[in-house]
């Protein structure tokens, strides 16, 4: 699944093209590697978001086209934030 989709699925972004600016910001890292709003993501993947002076990081429990908003907050684990 592409970036930009994943964070829009799981609720990390709000909208997908904000998560697309933001990813084309360089302000995503997959894995200690920026990435791309089309950077495929895959469970175990680690993900660094940069929002200004907080980071936070997640890990890929789940990847799936659609999601309930109840459900979404399961698609990954919060490391840090």
């Amino acid at each position: 699944m592409r970036l930009d989709k994943f964070l829009k699925v799981s609720r990390l972004i709000k909208r997908r093209t904000v998560a697309k600016e933001v990813c084309d910001g360089g302000k995503v890292k997959i894995n200690g590697t920026t990435a791309k709003a089309g950077s495929v993501v895959k469970v175990g993947d680690v993900i660094e978001i940069t929002f200004g002076e907080k980071v936070i990081k997640a890990k890929i429990l789940e990847v799936a086209d659609n999601v309930p908003a109840a459900k979404a907050r399961e698609m990954y684990e919060l490391l840090s934030e």
